[in-house]
């Protein structure tokens, strides 16, 4: 299974994203190395971006395309790059929902997603699309303590 890293810092970034952004959905970018092989994934950014999905954001999240055409500009020449995106569920459990399965189509993304209700952020989880498209496959998700 793929290991996913990520630090503290990022963590908390996301959890107060999805609770700032509550009864909607947050979203964002994740840019990070890794991943090749038995290589784990180390998430090194979380760039916030607005949800700019048809209607109130409640049950749908889209990342703005051009935050995602800016940050594939800027890491393009180094070891960084888009591994994927993260964003909430509020009042529902953090797990891929039909819709972000209809909206699937890269298979070599990551997807987190945290679960967020009036008392702020739950549980985060890790997927990627499983071959075929058919689902998603879960990920381990580990948490880098700070030093």
């Amino acid at each position: 299974m793929t290991l996913i890293r990520l630090g503290a810092r990022h963590w908390q970034a996301i959890e107060g994203a999805a609770g700032s952004a509550y009864p909607a959905e947050c979203c964002g970018l994740l840019v990070g190395t890794g991943g090749e092989g038995s290589i784990p994934i180390t998430i090194t950014q979380v760039i916030a971006a607005p949800n700019i999905a048809d209607g109130d954001g409640r049950d749908r999240f889209e990342v703005d395309p051009q935050i995602r055409f800016d940050v594939e500009r800027e890491v393009r020449t180094g070891p960084e790059r888009v591994i994927g995106h993260y964003h909430s569920h509020p009042d529902h459990p953090a797990e891929p929902s039909k819709t972000d399965l209809a909206k699937a189509f890269e298979p070599s993304l990551i997807w987190l997603i945290i679960s967020v209700g009036k008392d702020g952020a739950g549980e985060m989880r890790g997927f990627r699309l499983a071959a075929g498209g058919d689902g998603f496959d879960e990920l381990d998700l580990e948490l880098d303590q700070p030093a």
